[in-house]
């Protein structure tokens, strides 16, 4: 974009100017509409919901063979809900306010294999693919047995073929390590602000590990010119991708499951508000689908980026979406939330989300490190920063009166909420890394 546009822009949202500056700011969608208006948009439905759920209770057999952590649920990989009251009182002292209702936190920080959210659409994505190839080879029936797959037989025939895939560490994580226990040669596309430990971990379970020294973007083309080359690769594109979109968005029922187990009602005088940290959007995007195709307009979904990677609020204020990145207008894209380190944001859950999303706010790196020790020090509880960037929602809703005034959210409501913290990584984070994390906050 040229100076001149840019220029224009300011004009136009005077919120890029507390941006531009690193602020820490918020902004409620005038644009949200109820869940029957925006649907269209999106281009999916329940359908293709349940397809992406039947696939993987196909699989769960298989991933109880391969992961044998996931056998307690049985191969289907989910993660626990629990209530942190302390972490509410200390939130409520420190930031001298009352946070009517319940506050929730959503551990996919801790899902099986490779501790982060991107387990759900990564690993999805990568058995989509896998049981598509074996289909058509007439190596697999729909009604078999996935152990099947489990065996020398399926490694060699997955070997002829490859994965490719750019990412800042967590979703490589979880397609490297499928990929490669399933028999796929696999490559990952790593940006500057990669975790070494996520690529000596890849390196371990044998996948090809290309570093770069530029950003996400840079990863992810360099990743989509290495399957173009190759007829027999498979370019799994974090950005436009409806399937990663689909494996997250089982999510949805699956919390209305954990909801109806914990006797948590959610209708519209008890209403539900989620914070999901946000990259390039596809993660917190399908979980937020999934969240309203199960509770409907009952469900407030909120996304939190980090100050200097705020693309996806960028995307959706201007209306520009992937036709913008933070770099344009000045800002580095550099920050402490290496998942959420993303400079331009996905066009397609942009455009298919913007009508369903309540919400953006920002937070700093200072502000998720201190949010790290105070989670640690009350609850226990170790994430990577990325994963806090969603602990300052029930703060930033419970001071914007005019949102809350706009969605009719009275205090009879609001003592009935539920806020969910969505927490998206950190389960596999070594001692030694997260003593560093620890060390940067303030507890």
């Amino acid at each position: 974009m040229n100076n001149d546009n840019i220029t224009q822009l300011m004009a136009d949202f005077p919120l890029i100017k507390n941006m531009v500056n690193l602020s820490e700011v918020s902004w409620f969608n005038p644009k949200v509409t109820s869940l029957q208006e925006g649907l269209p948009y999106v281009g999916l439905d329940e359908s293709n919901i349940k397809d992406a759920s039947d696939r993987l209770a196909r699989f769960a057999p298989y991933m109880v063979k391969a992961f044998p952590e996931t056998a307690k649920n049985n191969g289907i990989i989910e993660s626990e809900l629990i209530e942190i009251s302390a972490m509410k009182s200390q939130l409520e002292q420190q930031y001298k306010v009352e946070i009517k209702g319940k506050l929730l936190l959503k551990k996919d920080s801790h899902l099986p294999i490779s501790g982060s959210i991107k387990a759900r659409g990564g690993i999805y994505e990568v058995l989509t693919h896998a049981e598509k190839l074996a289909l058509k080879a007439g190596l697999l029936e729909l009604t078999d047995n996935y152990t099947k797959l489990f065996s020398e037989k399926f490694r060699v025939f997955f070997s002829q073929y490859s994965i490719a895939v750019g990412s800042t560490g967590n979703l490589g994580m979880s397609i490297g390590i499928i990929s490669a226990k399933l028999g796929f040669s696999v490559s990952v596309h790593m940006s500057a602000d990669a975790r070494q430990w996520k690529k000596e971990k890849l390196r371990s379970h044998g996948v090809n590990v290309v570093e770069y020294n530029q950003d996400y973007g840079v990863a992810v083309e360099q990743g989509r010119k290495e399957a173009e080359h190759d007829p027999k690769c498979f370019f799994i594109d974090d950005e436009n991708s409806q399937t990663l979109f689909l494996g997250y968005a089982v999510a949805g029922e699956r919390l209305k499951q954990q909801f109806d187990e914990l006797h948590i009602v959610v209708n519209k005088d008890n209403p539900l508000f989620v914070y999901l940290p946000c990259g390039v959007g596809g993660g917190p995007g399908g979980v937020a689908f999934g969240l309203k195709m199960a509770f409907g307009d009952n469900v407030h979904c909120i996304f939190a980026e980090p100050t200097h990677s705020p693309c996806m609020l960028l995307g959706i204020l201007t209306g520009l979406h992937d036709d913008i990145s933070v770099q344009d207008i000045g800002i580095d894209n550099i920050t402490a939330a290496d998942g959420l380190a993303v400079g331009r944001a996905s066009g397609f859950v942009g455009r298919a989300m913007e009508r369903l999303l309540d919400g953006f706010y920002t937070i700093s790196d200072q502000r998720m490190y201190d949010l790290l020790g105070l989670l640690n020090k009350v609850e226990g509880i170790q994430l990577e920063p990325s994963a806090l960037a969603g602990m300052l929602g029930p703060i930033v809703v419970t001071n914007d009166i005019e949102y809350l005034n706009r969605i009719e959210m009275n205090n009879d409501k609001l003592a009935k909420a539920t806020h969910l913290v969505w927490a998206t990584g950190g389960g596999m984070v070594p001692a030694v890394e997260m003593q560093k994390y620890l060390s940067k906050g303030c507890y």
